[in-house]
């Protein structure tokens, strides 16, 4: 969400941006993983993957902005977190792409955070995840 609320060239900008503004003005707690939160920063400033890619000040002032905010949390890696993440992938192959998604849904789980919005259908693998896609 965060990438197409930052792209306004994605037929999914606005629907993404209004999500992530309703998260924003809500109180309720607002989780983000580290590891999306890199992959954003990667992706918003690559110029051969945005049309027009942000500049890292301009990226890292959107994370700041959330990092601001008293209910968002940002999620990442604690003890045991390998033995989750074990768990998580032997239930299927984990390889690819599926490998960092694997990796933000065993930090979900260590934590807690069952439903995660996403637009990325890989997530439903993950059975003890409640996937809710905001832009259909």
């Amino acid at each position: 969400m965060l990438l197409y609320a930052s792209d306004s060239g994605s037929p999914h900008h606005k629907k993404a941006r209004a999500f992530l503004e309703e998260c924003m003005q809500k109180e309720e707690l607002f989780c983000l993983g580290w590891p999306t939160v890199m992959g954003y920063l990667r992706i918003a400033t690559h110029p051969s993957i945005f049309g027009q890619p942000l500049t890292p000040d301009e990226a890292m002032a959107n994370i700041r902005t959330l990092l601001n905010l008293p209910h968002v949390r940002f999620l990442s890696e604690e003890e045991g977190f390998w033995n989750i993440y074990l768990e998580l992938t032997s239930e299927f192959p984990t390889r690819g792409n599926l490998v960092p998604d694997a990796h933000l849904a065993a930090i979900l789980r260590q934590h807690g955070v069952r439903r995660l919005h996403t637009h990325d259908r890989d997530f439903l693998k993950f059975t003890f995840l409640d996937v809710r896609d905001p832009l259909v």
